[in-house]
């Protein structure tokens, strides 16, 4: 019953903000626009549902103490606190702790714990992330990059969500009307281990954790993060509005928009979704109608339903749009302005359309009444999975200084639900992760050597401490969460998925598979382009796209595989050892350490899915820019010369996280794989058969002593 607390506490507030929510009317699906639900009414039925949920609460609770799972074991632990910071470099801590700037990392370390946290093989979010929550390695949660493939196809896409769109429509004038709703599914698999606290009564809230989207149902709440779409079904696409016909290219990550000028009025338009009603699907757009004002180096925004001021290079508060498809539907998102230029050009940023948390278009939480209840008690916040638009500063469309305060008003967003979250738990489990530690290191790496091929024609003064800043911030706001936490039942951790390195020259894999025979060309060239465009399938062994490793053509698995399944592990050992060693003779330098085949790293049910080879690359080096999209170009390296300098997609190794905790270990090399068998352990509750980690509250000497792979791929 005590456990149960958590829940009501949660409950009865959202109840009372959630009185003055109004109703939303359509549904997105990610990348596949918006169609209709069975009802238009999505928000009022989860208004219905939040407040059916007070009033069967007492019955569901004896439901559920009825079916909860075996008796707890006493503990003396009431609360768990999880701060994660994305990318938070143990290196770069522990320099910056000796020398005085971060106390209370400092402190937290002496009074517990300060180890480094061996990350996830490969030392990538959405994997390190699926082993934080599942306590498996990847094998046995089946996520091992940001992107997948169609074998058959070899087409890309998420790897952590499945979408499928309604087939059956019924014409009604120029409207073609879905039967049916999009299906979002969760490809991550295993069972998040705050699923398992709350078979066992114990309340969590989880928010914004990597690869929670779509949310799952638990006795919980939790709040999407990565991979969450914007309204137009990407993972984030900025727009730039400018009256340069010369600036008006093409960009990665962004669509570049030119437009004209008469007089000091500028016509432009917030986008949305495409259509999914009609048979054309065309964009849907708000517009917007900006009047300049040169004196005062500021321009008025007039929306639909809204006018409001900019200053020059001034971010507006999020603003809502409502788009309009037909037939009595609207979709509501989000979106921020910035003016970046007004003489000679005229100039425009908006941040990707968001889905608006208030009125959601389609489930970001669970239950989904929490993001509606998080909008209302603390306004408008990002919901984008990446929100941090680091594609818009690799474009040079926003600078150094304006993706800095772009990143900080998400992450004082965040901060506001974390202490919201801690201020109502006082039994359960809070878990948080901050995205700003991981995209403030990607930018600004290169700052700390001035040699970065990244530098050239960049700032490489004024930026210098952006990150030792971060740091500091870091803890500081360390220092705020420990107030809150200092009782004798509260275990605070904070913890990191991965640390970070530079990233300074690319390597293209299939260049080098081209190069070494293994990758062939239809034309008899070493080169293709984007998505495998012009590759000889019929003579090709083995292909790389994403940025985790290569795959073997083979046959039976393959659209158009040629490799003998009896004869893959021959020909992956043959190209991990070649590839092993490999040197960048420009640089002078080894550039991959060793390249390790599936089998030797991982035991799982879902090894089939894994990269064949996984190379664990070299302080520096990562697969380029080119390579992680399935384009060979004929150079093996190459510089990296995009803002995004420094990365942690290398050897797992070379790249540990961070733990520190105000509870002393029982073992000396924790991983990412232990924590959620080690929030068990604290609650009482058995570790399951299927969870790889182990409680690191525990000793285990005889793991102590495990080899040179990380924990969490191979040795579990």
């Amino acid at each position: 019953m005590r456990r149960s607390v958590g829940r009501f506490a949660f409950l009865l507030p959202a109840a009372l903000v959630l009185l003055a929510a109004s109703p939303a009317e359509a549904y997105i699906g990610p990348g596949a626009g918006f169609a209709f639900l069975s009802s238009f009414f999505v928000l009022f039925v989860t208004f219905l549902l939040a407040i059916a949920t007070i009033l069967i609460w007492p019955i569901r609770l004896l439901i559920r103490l009825a079916r909860r799972k075996g008796k707890l074991a006493k503990t003396d632990v009431d609360r768990v606190i999880i701060v994660g910071y994305d990318g938070l470099d143990p290196k770069l801590a522990r320099r910056w702790m000796d020398e005085g700037k971060l106390p209370n990392f400092k402190r937290l370390a002496e009074k517990g714990e300060f180890r480094p946290l061996d990350s996830s093989w490969p030392s990538m979010s959405p994997v390190a992330w699926s082993s934080f929550a599942t306590s498996s390695d990847a094998s046995r949660h089946s996520q091992y990059d940001f992107l997948s493939r169609d074998p058959k196809t070899y087409i890309p896409d998420l790897a952590s969500v499945k979408i499928v769109n309604p087939t059956r429509r019924i014409k009604l004038g120029k409207y073609r009307i879905p039967l049916g709703k999009p299906v979002v599914r969760l490809l991550q698999r295993s069972i998040p281990f705050w699923k398992i606290l709350g078979e066992h009564g114990i309340f969590s809230q989880i928010i914004r954790v990597p690869i929670t989207f779509p949310p799952q149902k638990f006795n919980g709440a939790v709040l999407s993060a990565m991979c969450v779409p914007d309204l137009a079904g990407t993972q984030g696409t900025f727009t730039f509005f400018t009256t340069d016909t010369e600036g008006a290219k093409a960009a990665t990550g962004g669509v570049r928009k030119p437009v004209a000028r008469n007089g000091n009025i500028v016509e432009a338009f917030v986008p949305g979704p495409a259509n999914s009603m009609t048979e054309g699907q065309e964009e849907l757009r708000v517009p917007v109608r900006i009047v300049i004002d040169e004196a005062n180096e500021s321009a008025t925004l007039h929306l639909p339903d809204e006018t409001f001021r900019l200053r020059l290079r001034e971010f507006s508060p999020w603003k809502r749009v409502t788009f309009k498809p037909g037939l009595g539907v609207r979709v509501n998102g989000i979106v921020r302005f910035c003016v970046l230029s007004i003489r000679p050009h005229f100039e425009l940023y908006l941040t990707p359309t968001q889905i608006d948390p208030d009125k959601p278009a389609m489930p970001i939480s669970e239950p989904l009444f929490y993001s509606v209840y998080l909008a209302k008690l603390l306004g408008p916040y990002s919901t984008l999975g990446l929100a941090e638009d680091t594609w818009a500063l690799n474009e040079r469309v926003l600078d150094e200084e304006l993706f800095l305060e772009q990143v900080w008003l998400n992450h004082e967003e965040r901060e506001r639900m974390f202490f919201n979250a801690v201020d109502q738990t006082k039994r359960g489990l809070v878990a948080c992760v901050f995205d700003c530690t991981d995209r403030i290191q990607h930018m600004f790496w290169r700052y700390f050597d001035e040699n970065h091929p990244a530098n050239r024609g960049k700032d490489t003064v004024r930026f210098k401490h952006a990150i030792e800043n971060l740091y500091v911030r870091a803890d500081e706001l360390l220092g705020r969460i420990m107030k809150t936490c200092d009782d004798p039942r509260t275990v605070l951790m904070v913890m990191s998925d991965h640390g970070f390195t530079e990233f300074s020259r690319g390597i293209n894999l299939n260049s080098w598979l081209a190069l070494n025979g293994y990758m062939a060309m239809k034309n008899g060239d070493k080169t293709c382009k984007d998505w495998f465009q012009g590759v000889d399938w019929s003579k090709t062994r083995a292909y790389s796209f994403g940025l985790t490793g290569i795959y073997i053509n083979k046959s039976g698995r393959e659209g158009q595989g040629i490799v003998d399944p009896k004869e893959a592990l021959a020909l992956k050992r043959e190209i991990a050892a070649k590839l092993s060693g490999l040197r960048d003779e420009e640089r002078g330098k080894t550039a991959v350490n060793d390249a390790i085949v599936a089998e030797d790293l991982y035991t799982g049910p879902y090894l089939d899915a894994s990269p064949d080879i996984l190379p664990a690359f070299n302080t520096g080096y990562r697969i380029s820019w080119e390579s992680a999209v399935g384009k060979a170009d004929g150079k093996v390296f190459t510089d990296n010369t995009k803002s995004w300098s420094g990365d942690h997609c290398v050897d797992p190794r070379l790249v540990p996280g961070v733990l520190f905790c105000n509870r002393r270990l029982a073992r000396k090399n924790p991983a990412i794989v232990d924590i959620g068998a080690s929030v068990l352990d604290l609650f009482g509750i058995e570790r399951p058969r299927h969870m790889t980690g182990r409680s690191f509250f525990r000793a285990a000497p005889e793991e102590d002593s495990a080899g040179s792979v990380p924990r969490g791929a191979a040795n579990g």
